[in-house]
């Protein structure tokens, strides 16, 4: 990528972990969740992110969606599983290891087929045996004869450079990822499941490097579509390298900006009106009566404790801010003295209500 999207990418990861987005409760699960459902919308399913969590954890399907489209959320999920596991061991990529994840993503919903090459089944990821091309009147993909050879090639290419690289360079980690992801999904090595499995490779090598995986959403559909056709039609990796980061970025600043303002409404729903004006209270008691800050603190305390309340009594304050009862009474009186609050009864009796 260039330096610009490689700029952008480390301070938005930097703002994301400083943030401590990823340590949130259940966000790594759900975050694989919506790669999964939008990965599989890419190839058509109308699943959503709410169906596929109910369908994940508690095995509820949806009466608006195809089995079919359940299915393929299900597959993907099962290859992500699997996959995320054995990433973790930095085994060498062969041509038989992409062979049985292909087969997790087609598990139920693949074809079997019968072609002048020879049968083969999708479900069971075995490599296509006859031509296809990129969509109607697209451009036709290598001969299925030489998709062996060329995936052989392909593994050895991408072990060499999984070793070479240096984890720490996060730029480098997502580069490598996107290089595989063009690569194999050009080879095309089957008759169905290529963009599953090629965004799935690319997120087990983010993965394998501790980078935040790339999420690629159905609303990104004709722009990550032609960034593919570009890059092929140009001969230049750069143009998918500079799209994926782009869209990368887009994502990580829109969960950032999401999770930020998601806390600050929680905090106005957890806070008084009060409690969040209690600096200017401090402000104008040091104004105006020219009393010390620590002081003025203390007595904003009292006045924002008492902000939901009809009336307070000197015990209520003692229990609830800590004060002796002397230094209760004292605070009392002095906020009396000061006009903002008003006592009624006799010593034994003696209740304090807002001045109005």
């Amino acid at each position: 990528m260039n330096n610009e999207n490689k700029d952008i990418l480390i301070n938005l990861l930097n703002q994301h972990k400083e943030l401590g987005i990823s340590e949130q409760i259940d966000y790594n699960k759900f975050y694989l969740y919506s790669i999964i459902t939008h990965s599989t919308a890419i190839e058509g399913s109308t699943v959503t992110e709410v169906e596929a969590q109910l369908l994940f954890d508690e095995g509820i399907t949806s009466s608006k969606r195809t089995m079919n489209e359940q299915m393929m959320n299900l597959d993907l999920k099962a290859a992500y599983d699997y996959g995320t596991k054995w990433i973790r061991d930095h085994e060498d990529i062969t041509v038989d290891w992409l062979v049985y994840l292909a087969s997790k993503v087609m598990a139920r919903t693949g074809s079997e087929y019968k072609s002048l090459g020879g049968d083969f089944s999708a479900a069971r990821g075995e490599l296509r045996k006859l031509n296809v091309t990129a969509g109607a009147g697209g451009k036709s993909y290598m001969h299925y004869q030489k998709v062996p050879m060329k995936l052989q090639t392909f593994c050895e290419e991408l072990n060499k450079r999984r070793k070479a690289i240096d984890p720490n360079d996060v730029a480098a980690v997502y580069d490598l990822s996107f290089w595989a992801h063009f690569e194999l999904v050009t080879i095309h090595p089957w008759a169905d499941g290529n963009g599953r499995t090629c965004r799935l490779l690319m997120n087990l090598l983010q993965m394998e490097y501790g980078v935040l995986p790339t999420k690629v959403l159905k609303e990104d559909k004709a722009e990550y579509i032609q960034a593919l056709i570009d890059t092929r039609e140009e001969e230049d990796i750069n143009i998918f390298l500079n799209t994926m980061a782009s869209l990368h970025c887009r994502h990580l600043k829109y969960d950032i900006d999401t999770f930020i303002s998601s806390v600050a409404k929680e905090m106005d729903s957890t806070s008084s009106p009060e409690l969040v004006d209690k600096h200017d209270v401090v402000k104008e008691l040091v104004d105006k009566w020219s009393i010390k800050p620590n002081l003025a603190d203390k007595l904003a305390d009292i006045l924002v404790f008492m902000a939901d309340k009809d009336e307070i009594r000197t015990e209520m304050i003692v229990g609830k801010l800590g004060f002796t009862e002397t230094t209760a009474k004292r605070y009392l009186r002095q906020l009396t003295e000061f006009g903002y609050l008003e006592a009624h009864g006799g010593n034994k009796n003696r209740t304090y209500v807002k001045k109005a």
